[in-house]
């Protein structure tokens, strides 16, 4: 069973720093593009940022404070979330596209008290 599992969330401070990890597991080959995706109660899920072999691309909202990368050794993506503003605050989704078919991790709760 393939799964994508989240983490690295948590609480910090407006101004502070986090960095999430999504893990996939159970097939031997290797994601094309991979991205975040986040949502807040009432919402629809916004992406924040993709990446494949040739590019990567953000949300107006996070370029320049937010950067996406990946192991592919490990087939693990990172998004590492600096200058935080209380409107990151949301549940963040890992998402990785494999042989057409697309697989969400469970979500990790990131919340940024001003």
């Amino acid at each position: 069973q393939i799964q994508l599992v989240e983490s690295g969330g948590g609480l910090v401070q407006a101004g502070g720093s986090l960095r999430l990890s999504c893990v996939a597991s159970g097939t031997v080959f290797r994601f094309g593009t991979m991205g975040w995706y986040r949502q807040t109660p009432g919402k629809q899920r916004e992406l924040v940022a993709i990446i494949n072999d040739a590019s990567t691309n953000y949300a107006d909202s996070v370029k320049g404070r937010f950067t996406i990368s990946r192991d592919n050794a490990k087939i693990t993506v990172y998004l590492q979330m600096n200058s935080l503003k209380p409107e990151d605050t949301a549940v963040y989704y890992c998402y990785g596209v494999l042989v057409g078919l697309t697989y969400w991790g469970q979500g990790t709760q990131v919340t940024v008290s001003s």
